[in-house]
C-alpha cells in the first residue's frame, strides 16, 4: 500500500514488491543464520525454496487451475534464472560463496531491478490489467494515512524477525535429535516454512486465473534468494558448501529450473498433468534427500 501510495503501478509492485516480499522469510532466516554462523541453514534454505517454487507451488497452483503463460518478460526472466542458478553453482565449486562473491550477487542483483523496471514498461496492456485487478481484490485499498503502514511495515519487520530467529533455533534443535545435517533442515523445514507466502500467492493467483502473477511470483522470488538473500549473507559470512551439496542439491535446482525454460514460454499452457510431474518430482528429490540424510 505504501508503494501504491507513491505512486507505483500494480505491474511493477507485482513484479518487485510482492514477489520480493513474500521472501521476506528467506531474507531473514538467512540473516539470522549468518550471524549466528549457521551458513549451512542459509544454503539449504535457498536451495530448497527455490525448488518448492517451481517443483511443489507451481506444480500445485497448476493442479488447482491449469496457468496460461502471457507475459513477455517471464520469457526471459525464465532462462536468465537459469543462467544464474548456473553462476552460483560455478561460485561454489571452490567449496565456498566468499564475501567477493557476496558483492558480485548483490551487483548481479541491482541490475536484475533495473531489467524488470525497464521490462515492465513493454508489457501488454492486459498484462498491467491483470496485475491491477489481482491488486485491487487482493491487497485492498489503503485505508490509513503513511503513518499507519509504516508502523504496520515496522511491525510486521519485527514479527519477521522474531518469526526467524524461533524458527531457525527449532530447526538446528530437530536436526541435532534426529541426527541429520544442517543443511538437510534448511532444505526441508525451513524451506516449507519460509516458502508459504509464495504458495499463498501462487494458489490464489492460480485461481483466479492470473497465470502470469503465479509464474511471475515464482520466477522472481527464485531470482531474488539467489542473487539478493545467498549476496547478503555471504557478505556478512563466507557460505561453505560441501561436496554432497554440489553433487546432488544444486544439479537439482539446475534441473528444476531449467524444466521452467520451456514452460514460461508466452502461451504456453502449465496443466494438471505438467503440474503433476513436477509435484512428482519434489517428492522424489525429497525422497532421496531423507534417504541420503538418514544414517
Amino acid at each position: 500500500r505504501i508503494a501504491r501510495r507513491l505512486g507505483t503501478t500494480p505491474l511493477i509492485i507485482g513484479l518487485t514488491v510482492v514477489a520480493f516480499g513474500s521472501s521476506a522469510p528467506e531474507l531473514l532466516v538467512g540473516v539470522v543464520a549468518s550471524v549466528q554462523g549457521q551458513s549451512a541453514v542459509v544454503l539449504g534454505n535457498v536451495v530448497g525454496s527455490n525448488i518448492m517454487n517451481i517443483a511443489l507451488i507451481l506444480g500445485v497452483a497448476a493442479i488447482v487451475k491449469p496457468m496460461r503463460v502471457g507475459m513477455r518478460i517471464l520469457s526471459r526472466e525464465a532462462p536468465l534464472m537459469v543462467g544464474i542458478t548456473m553462476v552460483v553453482a560455478l561460485m561454489m565449486m571452490d567449496g565456498a560463496l566468499g564475501r567477493i562473491d557476496g558483492v558480485v550477487l548483490l551487483l548481479g542483483f541491482l541490475g536484475f531491478i533495473w531489467f524488470v523496471l525497464r521490462a515492465a514498461g513493454q508489457e501488454p496492456q492486459e498484462i498491467a490489467a491483470e496485475y491491477s485487478q489481482f491488486e485491487a481484490t487482493e491487497r485492498g485499498a489503503p485505508t490509513g494515512g503513511v503513518l499507519r503502514e509504516l508502523l504496520l511495515l515496522t511491525v510486521g519487520l519485527v514479527g519477521l524477525v522474531v518469526g526467524a530467529q524461533l524458527l531457525l533455533t527449532s530447526a538446528i534443535f530437530f536436526a541435532r535429535l534426529l541426527g541429520v545435517t544442517e543443511i538437510v533442515i534448511g532444505l526441508t523445514v525451513v524451506a516449507i516454512g519460509t516458502s508459504l507466502p509464495e504458495l499463498a500467492t501462487c494458489v490464489v493467483a492460480a485461481m483466479r486465473s492470473e497465470s502470469d502473477i503465479a509464474l511471475g511470483n515464482a520466477v522472481g522470488s527464485n531470482i531474488f534468494n539467489l542473487l539478493s538473500i545467498l549476496g547478503i549473507s555471504a557478505l556478512l559470512r563466507p557460505i561453505p558448501v560441501g561436496t554432497e551439496t554440489l553433487e546432488f542439491e544444486i544439479p537439482a535446482m539446475f534441473i528444476f529450473a531449467l524444466a521452467l525454460v520451456p514452460l514460461a514460454w508466452r502461451g504456453r499452457l502449465l496443466g494438471r498433468i505438467s503440474g503433476s510431474v513436477l509435484v512428482a518430482g519434489y517428492l522424489l528429490f525429497t525422497a532421496i534427500l531423507i534417504h541420503r540424510a538418514l544414517p
